[in-house]
């Protein structure tokens, strides 16, 4: 398996544990704070489900950041008028990792 194969077949498996963890965590929290604490309370999955979605997402986001500076910095250096447009995709890809900390933020608040 090539490298580029196995960081995204990394990147997609850290982004669907994520996603697994916070619906997991979720789903009971967002039935309120009654039936969380009915059912023992998730206020220790909620705070794991947050570092998951942070771990994951920044893991992602140093993947994509790396792949994308790489080539913005190859594409400058033949045409150095290209750093506005470049420095916007390494931006985007630097989203990511503010899409994890949102999520985590939310689920601190629920626990």
């Amino acid at each position: 398996m090539s490298r580029k194969r196995a960081i995204a077949a990394l990147s997609a498996l850290s982004a669907f544990a994520t996603i697994l963890t916070v619906l997991l965590v979720a789903g009971p929290a967002a039935a309120g704070p009654m039936a969380a604490a009915a059912e023992g309370g998730s206020g220790g999955m909620a705070l794991l489900a947050a570092a998951i979605a942070v771990a994951g997402s920044s893991i992602g986001a140093a993947i994509a950041v790396a792949y994308t500076g790489a080539a913005a910095l190859a594409a400058m250096s033949e045409r150095p008028e290209l750093f506005g447009r470049a420095m916007v995709i390494v931006g985007l890809a630097e989203g990511i990792a503010i899409y994890g900390l949102i999520v985590a933020i939310i689920l601190i608040g629920r626990a």
